[in-house]
């Protein structure tokens, strides 16, 4: 089942179930998908998906630390909420454990030394652990490895 067709099932559920929460988190991924199908005219794979869900993700951690700052807890954790929801959809993320293993084999690889060869490290772990790592722990995790 293609994880468009997991949303569609997800969201009857969610309505059926009168899950607020969960639909307009579903809801909000569609629209991000719709909005891509139509600007781009194409049909967007599992791969694309599940790169919006991350952007989606990211989106709504940002807005929830500026809510945080405005000292609006409502939305804080409304915003948390709808990032629960999200995550479902994800494959399971690397421990730190394993992402730095994974790290350690792509800088041997690619035969980089220090810092100056960050760009190639970050380009090939990009590619492998899109899903699966945030961009954000792939960089820390080269930083501190290459350090």
């Amino acid at each position: 089942m293609s994880l468009k067709e997991q949303l569609k099932n997800d969201l009857k559920d969610a309505m059926k179930a009168k899950d607020l929460v969960k639909r307009d988190s579903i809801r909000a991924i569609n629209t991000m998908i719709k909005q891509i199908e139509v600007d781009e005219r194409k049909e967007l794979t599992n791969e694309d998906i599940l790169k919006l869900i991350q952007k989606g993700i990211k989106q709504r951690e940002e807005a929830a630390e500026q809510y945080k700052a405005a000292s609006r807890e409502d939305l804080v954790e409304k915003e948390m909420q709808q990032v629960e929801v999200f995550k479902e959809y994800l494959p399971k993320q690397l421990s730190d454990e394993e992402l730095e293993a994974g790290m350690k084999e792509i800088i041997e690889q690619v035969g980089a030394q220090s810092m100056k060869d960050m760009g190639k490290v970050m380009g090939v772990a990009t590619k492998k652990f899109a899903g699966i790592a945030d961009g954000k722990r792939i960089n820390e995790t080269v930083k501190k490895i290459l350090a």
